[in-house]
């Protein structure tokens, strides 16, 4: 019979579960208490939590929602990280904190519907920023329509050119005519 504890566990982690966009899973055996704080507060920048789970109450909390394709990573020491903004900033630091740390070896992932490998979620993490990729949208759509621009003037400065160059003509031979 589980014990009040465990339910509470189970209840609080689906909570945590619910509205997620990202759920990720890390081994983190071999790191220090420091190391552990250290990537929890730079998981805080990115409005990520990390909670250490028992995998049995992951398992259960899981079970009624479509994050049971992460249930065969549930082995070993577990970290599950969960994300309600931005999944590529998250993968990004996690990216970022297992350069300096090979102790944490991330497992797997569940992000918008799709559940990813370690592979997967390297190549998320590879991902440029939303901001980066909202300029290179605003870089594609404005330079055609420069080029547009450039071109439906093209006309208008061509015989602006000449007229400016045709009075510049004619004031220099009226300057030669009265020397």
């Amino acid at each position: 019979m589980p014990t009040q504890e465990k339910v509470e566990a189970v209840e609080e982690l689906k909570t945590r579960l619910r509205g997620a966009k990202a759920v990720m899973l890390a081994e983190y055996r071999g790191l220090t208490v420091q190391q552990v704080g250290e990537l929890r507060k730079q998981l805080r920048t990115v409005a990520a939590q990390y909670k250490v789970v028992k995998n049995r109450l992951a398992r259960l909390a899981m079970s009624s929602t479509e994050l049971t394709a992460l249930s065969p990573h549930l082995t070993g020491p577990t970290a599950m990280v969960v994300s309600s903004e931005d999944p590529v900033a998250v993968a990004k630091a996690l990216a970022t904190f297992t350069r300096t740390n090979q102790a944490l070896i991330l497992k797997a992932a569940y992000v918008h519907g799709q559940a990813l490998d370690a592979a997967g979620l390297k190549a998320l993490a590879d991902l440029p920023s939303r901001d980066a990729l909202r300029g290179q949208l605003v870089a594609a759509v404005q330079g055609p329509l420069a080029q547009l621009v450039g071109l439906l003037t093209a006309p208008h400065r061509d015989l602006i050119s000449i007229l400016e160059q045709r009075g510049q003509g004619a004031a220099t031979n009226t300057n030669e005519g009265e020397n």
